[in-house]
């Protein structure tokens, strides 16, 4: 099986049928043409006898993938109405739940960059391999935005406030705290990635980790786990921000200096979003919550300024509104869980 549209190529080898992520130049970043022809393939591949195991990979030397189109999120919530993110959205999240609950091994290659819509589409699979070379990343806050496709519950269900954090600051990691944080299950280096995919074309998913997967670098987390869980613990981001400052750690306080540069409301609502998520009983009513804030956030300035400053001008200078923590009420995050009304169809992903 090929694939009809270059920036999604498909193919079998043995026992395998391959997905290769096809926008190098943008990091392999989806469109919702992407996000359906995945779709697709696993739709004609759910029922094939021949194929026992989907590999995801990324073509280029930088990554799996960097995330969402959101230049198209931006225009859309600058010129249209919303809508076509909205529809974006909507499969993607719908596909996020689909590789979560795929019948068949769904071994997931996150080698090199793998942020927002990347670890949607790979972190949710049963098989999650990492290497010495991943960056994996839920960057939204700095956007303006907030954690989906799944992100709030994965980070809700780290080891202690480690996805608060993560979901925070939005800072990426490597492969050893990607273990740590239950967003990867594998290290196998780079170097042997091209004999790893061939042998599943021939072998178990389990043989094959067998022979090429080794002990994951080291990471930084598990020794900042103390001032972590006690700042993060806080029940709101003011009170996170000055636990950071107040800490001896000078690792805490620099932390604090990056959560100040992000959207305040942005943080308010991650902080909300992640905590919510922790509550919640399945990957599904999560994807459905993310929803019904992505949506809203489209209607919000600091979306489409974030992505301005940091994507599109590129001046890394966004002017947030409101400007300060302080000036973002509880009624101000309450609005972005809202039921969407007359502002769209709900995200309903079975009951």
């Amino acid at each position: 099986m090929t694939g009809s549209e270059e920036s999604v190529l498909l193919h079998t080898a043995g026992r395998a049928a391959h997905i290769t992520l096809n926008r190098p130049r943008a990091i392999n970043a989806l469109d919702h043409a992407m996000v359906r022809r995945v779709d697709e393939a696993l739709t004609a591949w759910e029922h094939d006898s021949a194929v026992e195991t989907v590999v995801l990979t990324g073509a280029g030397e930088r990554g799996l993938c960097a995330g969402g189109d959101i230049r198209a999120v931006h225009d859309d919530a600058r010129d249209g109405d919303g809508s076509a993110a909205a529809a974006f959205w909507r499969d993607e999240y719908r596909l996020n739940a689909r590789v979560a609950r795929w019948s068949k091994p769904y071994v997931a290659v996150m080698d090199g960059i793998v942020m927002g819509g990347g670890v949607g589409i790979s972190a949710h699979g049963s098989v999650r391999v990492v290497t010495e070379r991943s960056r994996i990343a839920m960057p939204e806050t700095g956007i303006g935005f907030v954690p989906d496709v799944g992100g709030t519950y994965l980070l809700s269900r780290a080891p202690g406030e480690l996805g608060t954090r993560l979901a925070l600051t939005g800072a990426a990691i490597g492969a050893g705290d990607a273990l740590l944080c239950g967003l990867a299950d594998h290290c196998v280096p780079s170097g042997a990635l091209p004999r790893f995919t061939a042998d599943l074309a021939e072998l178990p998913v389990r043989e094959a980790l067998d022979r090429h997967a080794r002990p994951a670098p080291e990471g930084e987390l598990a020794g900042q786990r103390e001032w972590t869980d006690s700042c993060f613990a806080a029940d709101t981001v003011e009170e996170i921000v000055q636990r950071l400052l107040d800490h001896g750690d000078p690792a805490a306080k620099e932390t604090a200096q990056t959560l100040l540069a992000k959207s305040p409301t942005a943080l308010k609502v991650t902080l909300a979003a992640v905590r919510r998520a922790g509550r919640l009983d399945s990957l599904e009513r999560v994807l459905e919550q993310e929803y019904r804030v992505s949506c809203a956030a489209l209607t919000t300035p600091d979306l489409v300024e974030g992505i301005r400053a940091q994507v599109i001008d590129k001046d890394r200078n966004p002017r947030w509104s409101p400007p300060t923590l302080a000036e973002v009420t509880t009624t101000d995050v309450a609005r972005f869980f809202e039921p969407l009304g007359k502002h769209g169809p709900e995200l309903e992903l079975g009951r």
